[in-house]
């Protein structure tokens, strides 16, 4: 299950630029929350909170209690705009969810026992094709990764989603195909002896 996040918020009076740069002046970031068939509430956080936040793995996993004027709001973050000089956060979405909220999230994947692969032990590198995979749940059952056990792959071993052991009322968007994760690649010095095997058969 996804991790919860408290974190204090300051409701906003007016919204536009001229309001929204005074906020920054002032150490604090302009954000929203949305949804839930509710009125948007305006809002800022403290950058230097909000800052140590981002940085850490699965931030857009994580659901977040924002504490406004006494009343906790349950949310998940959807969009941060950066600033393009500077790439400091300068605008966050948030969206309300509830026990009953479905919501589409890219999930990061964790790809385990490397030293248990017989082909990265021969030398072979873990090609990921996917980082994240975007999955359908309930808001309050996200998991924080997709777990990929490269336990006995060798080399030139793929693997497909539909290895991966999901969480009870969790799936994958992309339910027409099964797609590649991650592939064992063999290295080209291997390549190569093999090739000069088959020439030398011939």
């Amino acid at each position: 299950m996804t991790e919860i996040v408290s974190l204090a918020a300051e409701l906003r009076q007016r919204a536009g630029k001229g309001t929204a740069r005074q906020t920054r002046r002032a150490g604090r970031i302009p954000a929203v929350i949305y949804g839930n068939k509710e009125k948007p509430l305006m809002i800022s956080l403290d950058l230097n909170a909000f800052f140590k936040l981002i940085k850490k793995p699965g931030f857009f996993t994580h659901l977040f209690d924002l504490t406004l004027d006494g009343a906790s709001h349950r949310v998940l973050p959807r969009d941060v705009a950066f600033d393009p000089v500077t790439d400091v956060p300068i605008h966050v979405d948030f969206m309300r969810v509830s026990a009953n909220t479905k919501i589409t999230v890219a999930v990061p994947v964790l790809f385990i026992n490397q030293d248990k692969s017989p082909g990265l032990k021969r030398g072979g590198a873990l090609n990921i094709v996917r980082h994240e995979i975007e999955l359908l749940c309930d808001a309050n059952a996200i998991p924080e990764h997709v777990v990929v056990d490269l336990d006995g792959l060798d080399l030139g071993a793929s693997v497909h989603f539909h290895s991966i052991q999901l969480p009870e009322g969790v799936a994958t968007t992309i339910a027409e195909r099964d797609f590649t994760v991650a592939t064992i690649a063999t290295p080209s010095g291997l390549r190569s002896e093999a090739g000069e095997g088959e020439a030398a058969k011939a």
